[in-house]
């Protein structure tokens, strides 16, 4: 070490320390184990061993407070640990702590925080430290001293030495602790579990000798060193060459030389022994090697949060030395069920596998013989069959059990009672059934229950629950638990968080509640409770922090006893049968955060808001519903609400305008104040709101015209400024109802409604600005003029309603441009001319145009006339209609007259006919056209093929002769085409009369010829014939994948095999992902099925027909609906009235999946069989993926990437994933679930 690192420390070094106590001897007897960071520690040791000093440790005490729940990287699972504050549950028990340890050494001071799981119990002498981080320094550990000057440089530490080791050693013997010091990647706080235990507060001297320290540096430094065995660096060597994607650890553990103790992520014990690896959050990829197996003093493992795929190596879980297992934030998969019985004895202690794909289900034989298994976290898999009970005979220690997010079924296990250790046990969010188990309540240790989101039912046992002297949150939500909460609730003392939400449960609230002192969250939200809330005494709960009893049916006054919870940070008391005015004595809540008091009967708005205003901490509150009938204050001396964010006054029937104060609420960012009898114009200074993105008005009286600041609002006017509304600043969820096709994840969408008033005018030029607008409603109001043609500017649009107007001119042709538009409606207006077609507008249904009698289009059943006639007037439109029947009568004659002499002619069977070239013609409608005229080569193809013509084609496909149809679909036929020079192309005719005019069809397909990608079906032109429509395609030499897996022989050698199969999947997912959200407009493909996929000679795979539902009439699909799609590729809500949409695309491409990895038709063909989705979906829930595989591909070895592949398509086919989501707990659930399926989506060729 050089020796200005002794004479000159820096004065102020930060570090993150651990105390830790009953640790392993061999645990930290080498420097590896300390990160670069400690030598800044070591600095000041050093530096303080030369002065007379004296060290003070200081442990401070612990924070309290509640535990939560967040998710990590968009994955939701319960055992993910939102480490937010701690939970004191006593000693020796679970809880989140917050530690700080100031060192004060002299004049220097060393402030270290750490938030963090402890594993403090005697079965497990191990701090499970490692937490899970968003991005990682690739660098927190060089060892080489030549490296310190470059990294104090750059503000990092110099590299570790000897020394620190052994003064952190000596002042470990000394104290009678051990140290040790870490340095994890800490920025993203997510715990490997949420297993936490509590230190006494303690405060010792330090005394440092300086001349033992010094003796002990100047023996370290004549010691020689050993290094790591070659055998375990060849295996560390072997795992890294497993690494698909190592994120630069190969070239740090080659910079660390050749001792594999010094490499990041390794540490060694005192005999110089591999004991842990720590890479979790590394970006690491590939599969987990058998080579670690080999590391025989191995005894922790973290690889949590990498991207890690395949099998867990059965050596490691059978390992004789692993104590800590973690793997969970990966992609593992397979059956536990083929893990071997492990041998008595087994050490392993803490095994987490939660988020990964494991399935299967839990067997017995899967945990004979770990006898000190103490923690088992599942969470977040897709394991089904029934939750085992024989952990605890198997190992008495057993203390955690977490199975969250699952497909586990039945009923909850009995003998849990005989765990004497168990002290969590979490199984929510599966299928679980029945009434809790009598013998679950003899579990005495039993600290954490939970099991929501289940179909649990019965009454809670009163009588037995009470034994549960140690429960410290009860979480049974989303069930159907009925009766009421029994009286002896209150016997448990140290009850922190009860959850009994979303059950039937009826009854009155037990007085008994209030002696639950310990309470943080009471959540009892949509049940039956009824009564009056002054029968519980709620100023004994200090550490309430959360009451929620929305949607309930309490009645009388708000009790004041309430307003004693000084800590309450969110109070909801909606939907119930309150009345009163508040109390001033609300006040007392001064960390109030979230309020919501509508749906009651209070009375008096304007005290309550002179009331409220005084808060400084409130962003959200909810008052609608309620105040029914009163004015709405116009007092300017309402002012305050300094950080109000959130603000709904709606449905109460407020009179009055809109007041001015609320021009002074600078931070709001949702304002509703919709369904009341306010009248008056919309202010101007509604711009002045900087932050406002959601603005809703409608259902009052408004007059005048819209005014232009409206169209000024920043939030909606620029991406630079486009409002981000996070849901964190909600303390409860709120449920809104407006949902929106493509961005229904938002909490809330970028809204202005201002529907159903009695605004005047024209809707200004402006509205073009708000281009981050999602929804625009201004319909039932009294608006005139044309529609702006700027209004086609907002392409994020999804909802646009301007209805019930009287709005004149076009409909602007542009819309068709808005490719996220899903609700549109212009009835009941005065417009007229063309509908618009292509683009989404083939979705809508007749009554969006309904109401508009000069409005035409096929969807109308009302014919244009010639293509862009513009409107004429009603004299005129008169003339030409009594015109159009007299000349229809006419023309109509005249056709059956020919009709007469062509069937005449045709009993001749005159031989003349038959060999005229033009009659061929004819069988394609050109007849009258030039058979001469030249294809239209589109602009991404010029230059590439021979310009050929329309006869052409006519030769090569034999006069269109039905012995060259290689295709035939909802869109027309394909014709196999071969021309003179060799070149063979597909030609796909599409039916005139479903078609577009000439004009529109000339446009999309140019716009569709932009799209490129490797997996379309290259488009190399088009051409018009008459009332024909030709599209000009490369031909596929292997046809289609339907013609392989369906059409095909049973002879096994002309199969697809699995490779080929996982390539046609990738090809097409890609291409899915290309039409989606690369090209330019997005394309829905409204009809992915196995014979819109083709193969060419390498079985490349290619998408086909996407884009053609932009080509076809919206009353001309395939199906007799207006429907569209395949039969069994059909998403169930279309059904439900929805609109074509991406992810129906998805539900669609899920099919597909199912249809490679079972070799079956998605709808059997005379066969009684089940439909392949419901049939799949309940073998994978009865655990038997595998017997739905196509027998041709069992036993080669990758049934693996089937399953894999066969979760992601599962996925894809659950209807709840594919609805429109509000911001609620399931949400984080199912962006997990679509994460991972677009990992399955986007498989590389090196997975294979």
């Amino acid at each position: 070490m050089p020796l200005p690192w002794l004479l000159h420390p820096p004065a102020v070094l930060p570090l993150r320390v651990w105390l830790q106590e009953a640790e392993s001897p061999s645990r930290h007897a080498s420097h590896s184990l300390l990160s670069c960071s400690t030598n800044r520690f070591l600095c000041i040791w050093l530096w303080t061993c030369l002065l007379p000093a004296r060290a003070e440790v200081h442990h401070a005490p612990v924070e309290q407070g509640r535990g939560a729940w967040k998710t990590a990287a968009n994955v939701h699972t319960a055992s993910a640990a939102r480490i937010t504050e701690s939970k004191h549950l006593g000693p020796r028990r679970l809880i989140r702590r917050r530690i700080v340890h100031q060192v004060a050494l002299n004049h220097h001071h060393v402030d270290a925080l750490t938030v963090a799981p402890m594993i403090d119990l005697n079965y497990v002498p191990f701090p499970v430290h490692q937490i899970g981080c968003r991005t990682c320094d690739a660098s927190p550990e060089i060892s080489h001293t030549k490296k310190g000057s470059e990294r104090w440089k750059r503000g990092l530490p110099p590299p570790p030495t000897l020394f620190t080791s052994l003064i952190i050693s000596f002042g470990a013997a000394w104290t009678g602790h051990r140290f040790s010091i870490w340095f994890p990647c800490l920025s993203r706080l997510e715990a490997m579990q949420s297993l936490h235990f509590s230190y006494k507060k303690y405060r010792s001297r330090l005394p440092i000798p300086v001349l033992a320290i010094a003796l002990v540096l100047l023996i370290s430094l004549a010691t020689p060193t050993s290094s790591c065995t070659e055998q375990e660096k060849t295996s560390l060597l072997q795992f890294l060459a497993g690494l698909s994607k190592d994120s630069g650890l190969a070239k740090s553990w080659k910079e660390e030389g050749t001792d594999c103790c010094k490499w990041q992520g390794i540490t060694c014990n005192g005999n110089k022994a591999v004991t842990e690896i720590s890479l979790p959050c590394r970006d690491l990829e590939g599969s987990i090697g058998l080579s670690l197996g080999n590391l025989t003093s191995l005894q922790h493992l973290n690889l949590s949060y990498n991207t890690l795929s395949g099998v867990l190596p059965l050596e490691l879980v059978s390992s004789s030395s692993i104590i800590v297992l973690d793997v969970s934030f990966n992609h593992l998969s397979g059956d536990l069920h083929e893990l071997p019985s492990s041998t008595p004895g087994q050490p392993l202690k803490v095994l987490n596998i939660s988020s990964n794909l494991f399935t299967g289900q839990f067997t017995s034989t899967t945990w004979k013989g770990m006898e000190n298994l103490a923690v088992l976290n599942a969470s977040n898999n897709s394991f089904t069959g029934l939750i085992p009970s024989h952990f605890c005979n198997i190992s008495p220690s057993f203390a955690v059990l977490e199975l969250c997010y699952n497909q586990f079924s039945g009923r909850v296990p009995p003998g849990l009672g005989n765990c004497s250790m168990l002290r969590v046990f979490k199984a929510g969010q599966n299928n679980l059934s029945g009434a809790l188990p009598d013998d679950i309540f003899n579990a005495t240790s039993l600290e954490y229950l939970s099991l929501p989101s289940n179909e649990l039912q019965a009454a809670l046992d009163g009588s037995h629950i009470t034994n549960l002297k140690n429960l410290t949150t009860l979480n049974l939500g989303g069930n159907n638990f009925s009766s009421s909460i029994p009286d002896s609730i209150g016997q448990l003392k140290r009850l922190q968080e009860l959850h009994l939400d979303h059950n039937s449960m009826t009854g009155e609230l037990p007085s008994t509640l209030s002696s639950c002192t310990d309470l943080i969250t009471i959540d009892l939200k949509s049940n039956s409770f009824s009564g009056d809330l002054v029968k519980v005494n709620f100023s004994t709960l200090k550490n309430l922090r959360t009451l929620d009893l929305l949607y309930n049916t309490f009645t009388g006054t708000i009790p004041e006893s309430i307003y004693s919870c000084t800590n309450l940070t969110a109070l909801r008391l909606s939907g119930n049968k309150l009345h009163g005015q508040l109390s001033q004595k609300i006040v007392n809540l001064k960390s109030l955060t979230f309020l919501s008091i509508g749906g009651n009967n209070f009375t008096n708005v304007t005290n309550t808001l002179q009331i409220l205003k005084r808060f400084r901490n409130l962003t959200t509150l909810l008052m609608g519903s309620s105040f029914m009938g009163e004015s709405i204050p116009e007092d300017e001396t309402i002012h305050g609400f300094h950080n109000l964010q959130f603000l709904s006054m709606a449905n109460s029937s407020l009179c009055g305008t809109i007041p001015l104060w609320l021009s002074k609420l600078t931070t709001l960012q949702i304002l509703d104040l919709s369904g009341n009898q306010l009248t008056g114009p919309i202010p101007a200074w509604i711009n002045r709101l900087k932050f406002l993105f959601y603005l809703d008005i409608s259902n009052n009286s408004f007059i005048g015209e819209i005014p232009k600041s409206l169209m000024q609002m920043q939030m909606l006017t620029s991406k630079n400024t486009a409002a981000h509304f996070d849901p964190g600043i909600l303390e409860l969820p709120v449920y809104q109802g407006q949902s929106l096709q493509y961005h229904g994840i938002r909490a809330f969408p970028t809204v202005l409604n201002l529907a159903s008033n009695n605004l005047t005018g024209a809707i200004p030029q402006e509205i073009g600005q708000l281009k981050m607008l999602l929804s625009l409603n201004i319909s039932h109001n009294n608006l005139f003029k044309q529609i702006p043609q700027s209004i086609c500017n907002l392409t994020d649009l999804e909802v646009l309603d301007l209805s019930n107007n009287h709005l004149t001119g076009a409909i602007p042709v542009a819309l068709n441009n808005l490719h996220f538009l899903s609700q549109f409606s212009v009835a009941n207006n005065d417009l007229e001319g063309p509908i618009p077609t292509g683009g989404q507008f083939s979705t809508f249904s007749i009554s969006s145009f309904e109401g508009n009698p000069k409005l035409c289009g096929s969807i109308l059943f009302r014919s244009c006339g010639s293509t862009g006639a513009l409107p004429v007037s009603t004299k005129q439109h008169n003339k030409k209609i009594t015109f159009a029947i007299a000349f229809g009568v006419f023309f109509g004659a005249v056709i059956i007259l020919l009709l007469l002499v062509c069937f005449l002619i045709s009993t001749k069977g005159t031989a003349s006919i038959r060999k005229d070239t033009s009659t061929a013609t004819e069988d394609v409608g050109a007849s009258r056209s030039n058979t001469e005229q030249p294809f239209v080569i589109v602009p991404q193809r010029k230059g590439e093929g021979s310009n050929f013509t329309f006869i052409d084609i006519v030769k090569a496909t034999n006069k269109f002769d039905k012995e060259n149809i290689i295709g035939c679909g909802g869109y027309g036929l394909v014709y196999k085409a071969e021309l003179p020079d060799g070149s063979k192309l597909a030609i796909k005719k599409l039916n005139g009369e479903m078609c577009l005019m000439e004009r529109e069809f000339t446009a999309e397909v140019d716009a569709l010829s932009m799209a490129q990608h490797e997996n379309l079906v290259p488009l190399w032109g088009y051409c018009i014939q008459g009332n024909s429509r030709f599209l000009i395609y490369s031909l596929m030499e292997n046809g289609s994948l339907d013609d392989w897996l369906h059409n095909s022989d049973d002879d096994t050698s002309t199969s697809l095999d699995w490779l080929t199969r996982l390539r046609i999947a990738q090809g097409a997912s890609r291409d899915l992902s290309y039409i989606h959200n690369v090209c330019k407009p997005h394309i829905v493909h409204r009809d992915i099925k196995s014979s819109n996929i083709l193969l060419d000679k390498e079985f490349k795979a290619y998408v086909a027909d996407f884009g053609l539902s932009r080509l076809i009439l919206p009353n001309k699909t395939h199906v007799t609906t207006e429907l569209v799609g395949t039969l069994g590729y059909i998403p169930p809500e279309y059904g439900q009235g929805w609109v074509a949409t991406l992810r129906g695309d998805i539900y669609s491409f899920g099919v597909v999946l199912l249809e490679l990895l079972t070799g079956l038709r998605p709808v059997p063909v005379l066969s009684t069989s089940k439909e392949l989705v419901p049939w799949v979906l309940e073998m994978r829930s009865q655990g038997k993926q595998i017997e739905v595989l196509d027998p041709t591909l069992r036993g080669t070895g990758h049934e693996e990437q089937m399953l894999m592949m066969l979760e992601g398509a599962s996925v894809a086919m659950i209807n709840k994933v594919l609805k429109p989501l509000e911001w609620s707990g399931d949400t984080e659930r199912v962006n997990s679930k679509i994460v991972w399926l677009k990992y399955e989506m986007e498989w590389q060729h090196d997975n294979t």
